[in-house]
């Protein structure tokens, strides 16, 4: 039987990218990488020859267009499924809506399983492969895709490549003794290992999740916990993480998933005798992510959240020719966007926005007024914090009720939920491309 122009030009992707994608493998698992190329080549086989007709379409189309998400006329909303319509299907009869407000992007909050309540907003992963059953099924996602893509809407999900949650099916085996999930993620008999990590490694939450492990009682093991203690870092020494884990993302994507916003990526790779932070195995990562969907889904893009100093961003591009992250959000200038509005104040601004402009031109950031994360205070001198703060709080609200695009404006961040259930969660948030 012949193979389709689609299939031949697979074919061909996958001969070009094939010599690298086996090196990357090797510079992080020595004499594993052949057999992880093997396991990751069928992955990419199996999941092209399962991709639907319509997606299909969509790449080559957009091959022929690999600059679309830098247009113009690119406009976005964040929200949570449940808040704004109450599952996916009851979302995709408000299509006509959003197409009405002229959007070409939506990002749902996370919608993959998750265990309840405490689940960090939906970070903390039960399932990477299956719809929260409170807000649908697999089969509702993809329906939404295509109502989506008939409207000309792109949608965006969250991909937590860092960690599960400790309700994951890995982490439950590996609570039952299996050693071949326990090598899922980091576990230590005891206190030796996680006191060299925690003398180098500074702690995320240092108030209200302090230290980087956590005692487990079932398995009698420490386990590496950046995020929270039911937030399990995953190992990604580990070869069949990474498959594992790019078995999930082309899944996601043959449901007609357009944008992955990648979580926490500067994380991913931990080092002793290191910050664990933006280590150079988290590009070798990034990267083979990128080759992966180019050579399977190139319709799809990645969108990086490195909430990091302007300095450390280009990193997360790659090169022109070594591309990585097709895009990132402009954090630093959202910050200081609140911040000159409440001080009347520019120049940290512009010192930002001089320092991004001085990066390469294969930098392309997402402009964005709030999302579902934090306003990074600690960027800004403690005046600026309070003034900008004392404004945010007193003019926005009274002006903007919790409702509508403007809704993350007034409400408590997903790192706070956990610990403030009660409080509102915003329905959206709206942002437009650099």
């Amino acid at each position: 039987m012949a193979r389709s122009k689609s299939d031949q030009a697979f074919d061909e992707r996958i001969a070009k990218n094939s010599e690298e994608l086996h090196e990357l493998l090797t510079e992080l698992y020595g004499e594993q990488a052949d057999e992880a190329f093997r396991n990751l080549t069928e992955l990419m086989k199996s999941s092209h020859a399962a991709r639907p007709a319509d997606l299909k379409r969509l790449d080559t189309k957009r091959l022929a267009d690999p600059e679309w998400y830098k247009r113009g006329n690119m406009f976005g909303m964040t929200m949570y499924t449940d808040l704004f319509a109450g599952d996916l299907k009851k979302l995709a009869d408000k299509v006509p809506y959003l197409k009405e407000q002229k959007l070409t992007y939506l990002h749902l909050m996370p919608l993959l399983k998750m265990p309840h309540p405490q689940n960090d907003g939906g970070y903390a992963v039960e399932d990477f492969d299956t719809v929260d059953p409170s807000l649908g099924t697999n089969e509702d996602l993809a329906a939404l895709t295509k109502t989506l893509r008939a409207a000309g809407i792109s949608l965006c999900l969250d991909f937590v490549m860092n960690h599960t949650a400790s309700s994951h099916r890995w982490a439950k085996a590996a609570q039952a003794g299996d050693p071949k999930y326990q090598d899922y993620y980091y576990c230590y008999d005891d206190r030796t290992v996680p006191d060299q990590y925690d003398a180098v490694v500074p702690e995320v939450f240092p108030a209200t999740a302090p230290g980087n492990f956590t005692w487990n009682e079932q398995m009698h093991k420490w386990v590496l916990t950046s995020f929270y203690p039911f937030q399990w870092d995953l190992n990604y020494h580990n070869p069949n993480v990474l498959v594992s884990v790019l078995s999930s993302v082309l899944g996601l994507a043959n449901l007609g998933v357009e944008v992955f916003r990648i979580d926490a990526v500067p994380y991913i790779w931990k080092e002793l005798g290191t910050n664990c932070r933006n280590l150079p195995q988290v590009h070798t990562i990034v990267r083979m992510l990128r080759i992966v969907l180019e050579c399977v889904c190139p319709s799809v893009v990645l969108k990086g959240e490195v909430v990091m100093a302007p300095k450390e961003l280009a990193a997360y591009f790659g090169t022109p020719e070594k591309p990585e992250c097709h895009m990132l959000y402009n954090v630093s200038i959202m910050v200081n966007l609140w911040s000159a509005l409440a001080s009347g104040d520019v120049r940290l601004l512009k010192d930002q926005l001089d320092k991004l402009n001085a990066l390469p031109e294969n930098c392309w950031f997402v402009n964005y007024l709030r999302c579902h994360d934090d306003i990074g205070w600690g960027r800004v001198s403690a005046s600026t914090r309070s003034s900008t703060r004392n404004s945010y709080t007193t003019s926005t609200r009274a002006r903007y009720p919790a409702v509508g695009p403007w809704a993350s404006c007034t409400t408590t961040t997903r790192r706070r939920r956990m610990l403030a259930a009660a409080a509102p969660r915003p329905a959206c948030a709206v942002w437009n491309a650099r």
